[in-house]
């Protein structure tokens, strides 16, 4: 639970801070980050940053940033590496070195909080409640029991980023989700929130949806698809969550090729699945994937792939056979367990 005087005070023997937030960081992620800063700031660190590597594609982790004008610098390694005694390193909504992000294998980390599932999660402080909705929530614990003054930025960047991760407190959502948002609400921006609950979106990514519709096919109550090659990255959690509502399906897992790597993000709502462990024991072995019982996610190098040809359409159909017998397989189904 949160003990925030143990934190207070190792924040106190730092000059600075570095927040590094996992690849392609969300606003569960981002919200984390802003409101450890706070915290920092609190404690007397006058120099903080927040890091991030890989892209800010989603529509809404672009508003989220513009709007929130949320400061973010890109991973630099010298920063992390070669740092001093009193130069602290945290992760929030991630807990491993190399494990979606960027920091090196075997760094050491000094401040972890995290909701999602990991093992061998190492720091001089640790927060990692794996049955927490939302990192965000943790961190909103924090400042409450801190009593720092809540402005509007960081009550809506927080209450925001439990909303989307729970799905307006729908999935995964525990009693401390709530409690936060009634702490969170009277401080929120009203307006901000709805901005950022509906933000424009890009025509690829409606495309790279559809293509996700077209692409579908049913197996018992799972459903399989892909998006071909795209460059939009967060199409695949949109279509994931618009697919899993589908009459009959229960498990939706959607996979695509970006760049040099295949993405895949699940949904379910199946009780007898962990969509977080079939992707991890489907792709563990040749990638990094896992999450939660009801979402999850993954990349895999292309590897061999990336080599065998250059036709993407031949490309793409070969990727689709070795993902889907992978899938297929993990979930104890065949081709024939019916299904359209």
């Amino acid at each position: 639970m949160a003990d925030v005087h143990e934190l207070q005070s190792l924040l106190g023997s730092g000059e600075e801070l570095t927040i590094v937030c996992h690849n392609n960081p969300d606003p569960d992620c981002l919200a984390s980050a802003l409101a450890l800063g706070r915290l920092a700031a609190a404690a007397g660190i006058d120099e903080r940053r927040i890091l991030y590597s890989g892209e800010i594609t989603h529509q809404q982790n672009r508003a989220f940033v513009n709007l929130l004008d949320v400061e973010l610098k890109p991973f630099d390694p010298e920063l992390v590496v070669d740092r001093s005694e009193r130069s602290l390193l945290a992760f929030v909504d991630h807990s491993v070195p190399g494990a979606n992000n960027a920091v090196p294998e075997g760094t050491a980390v000094d401040i972890v909080i995290d909701h999602h599932p990991a093992e061998d999660v190492q720091a001089r402080y640790v927060d990692h409640r794996e049955g927490a909705g939302a990192t965000a929530t943790i961190l909103a614990e924090y400042v409450r029991d801190a009593g720092l003054d809540v402005d509007a930025t960081l009550a809506t960047a927080l209450l925001f980023a439990i909303r989307r991760e729970t799905l307006g407190f729908l999935r995964g959502v525990t009693a401390a989700e709530y409690e936060a948002g009634g702490f969170l609400h009277g401080h929120a921006n009203d307006d901000l929130l709805a901005k950022l609950s509906t933000p424009s979106v890009s025509g690829a990514t409606v495309d790279a949806i559809a293509d996700a519709i077209d692409n579908r096919s049913v197996t018992g109550s799972v459903l399989l698809t892909h998006v071909g090659r795209t460059s939009e990255r967060d199409a695949l959690p949109q279509a994931a969550d618009y697919l899993v509502t589908l009459e009959g399906v229960q498990t939706a897992i959607v996979f695509g090729i970006i760049e040099d790597t295949i993405q895949l993000s699940g949904r379910s709502t199946d009780a007898r699945i962990n969509v977080g462990t079939v992707l991890n024991e489907a792709f563990g072995d040749v990638g990094s994937a896992g999450g939660h019982r009801e979402m999850a996610g993954g990349e895999i190098p292309l590897g061999i792939f990336a080599d065998y040809t250059s036709d993407d359409d031949q490309l793409v159909a070969i990727v689709e056979q070795v993902v889907r017998a992978r899938l297929l397989a993990e979930l104890k189904l065949s081709e024939e367990d019916g299904g359209e």
